[in-house]
């Protein structure tokens, strides 16, 4: 009897070493080094995980950064909502890491809300173009997943090698829609974090 519940044991716990060893995932990995002063100015969304504060966006959709000095960056988000209008959203930016740059924080929350570690949101450039044409922005849990591009539109085979690189550091390309550009707008409005 003794020598049973020794053998069950011994398979319980090789079942969860098992488990727990397949279910580790290595780290995400940003880019070596994002020059800031390149990475500035708007980008198109070429593609993206669907997700709850963008749910409205049919399309058009943009980001501009700005560099406002001492690892800081705003951001302006713009897109093409289901009614027609265009609505855009201001964002404060800075980095996270500033010996690659390749790691940034976003808050859309309220400026007082900035002492709050929760209302940063992780920004990591993942993926990123020599000449700056295209970048991936990925989160360390992967939960959310962004290709930008500097035209609204990128090369099929740039695109797919692109989700190919995605999928090696564990995201999902079956998740990732194209976003429609040139979608005709009606009036805007703006939301900002301040």
């Amino acid at each position: 009897m003794k020598r049973l519940i020794t053998i069950s044991f011994t398979i319980i716990l090789a079942t969860l070493s098992f488990f727990a060893q397949s279910s580790k995932q290595t780290p995400v990995r940003t880019v070596r080094a994002v020059d800031l002063n390149k990475y500035s100015g708007t980008w198109y969304e070429i593609a993206k995980y669907p997700n709850k504060f963008q749910k409205n966006c049919v399309g058009n959709t943009t980001a501009t950064y700005t560099l406002k000095g001492e690892g800081k960056i705003e951001v302006l988000n713009r897109c093409v909502q289901k009614d027609g209008t265009t609505k855009a959203a201001t964002a404060a930016g800075k980095v996270d890491d500033k010996q690659t740059n390749s790691k940034l924080k976003v808050r859309f929350a309220p400026g007082f809300t900035s002492f709050l570690p929760f209302v940063w949101a992780d920004y990591w450039v993942i993926d990123l173009a020599d000449d700056y044409s295209y970048a991936v922005v990925g989160t360390p849990d992967r939960d959310y997943f962004w290709i930008l591009g500097r035209t609204p539109e990128l090369k099929e085979d740039v695109y797919q090698n692109i989700l190919r690189r995605a999928e090696k550091q564990g995201f999902v390309p079956g998740k990732v829609v194209k976003t429609p550009q040139g979608i005709e707008t009606g009036k805007g409005s703006v939301l900002s974090q301040d």
